[in-house]
């Protein structure tokens, strides 16, 4: 069996060589084990939305090549393909860039200004930095290193 960081390049690599001819995104691919099961999760996104039909198609298609690959997974899991939702976590450079000019919400290691949350328009991405607009329209760039987590904002 391969390990895990491996089996989900693999898979990513097997997805996006699917995905090239729609245009649905890969968004993510987990090989998790939660309890005593295994799962092997895919998020997909697109424009106008993810539909049934385009979870089903990407399921059947991994199905095929996964039983191919029998020696890649040598356990029991659950596939599942999905829509990431609304509030899923941003980590490929693809998904900061597809954000810019949209809410977003950081969550920080570290305290900065009395606070590890910060809420702001996402202006630009860069390998080691990230720039939001604040509320009172100043820029603030942080670092990667200082971030834990960075999701869409999602405003009522």
């Amino acid at each position: 069996m391969l390990k895990k960081k491996e089996l989900e390049q693999r898979i990513e690599s097997l997805v996006e060589e699917h995905l090239k001819k729609d245009e649905t995104d890969l968004v993510d691919v987990e090989f998790v084990k939660e309890g005593p099961n295994h799962y092997l999760r895919i998020y997909i996104d697109k424009p106008s939305g993810v539909t049934i039909e385009d979870c089903e198609g990407v399921s059947r298609y991994l199905d095929e090549q996964l039983d191919q690959h029998d020696e890649w997974i040598q356990v029991a899991y659950y596939l599942e393909v999905s829509s990431p939702g609304l509030d899923r976590p941003l980590k490929k450079a693809k998904d900061y860039l597809r954000n810019i000019g949209k809410p977003v919400e950081v969550k920080l290691y570290q305290n900065l200004n009395g606070t590890k949350l910060i809420q702001g328009t996402l202006k630009e991405y860069q390998d080691d930095t990230l720039t939001l607009i604040l509320e009172n329209q100043e820029e603030l760039m942080l670092e990667h290193k200082q971030i834990a987590l960075v999701k869409p904002a999602i405003i009522f």
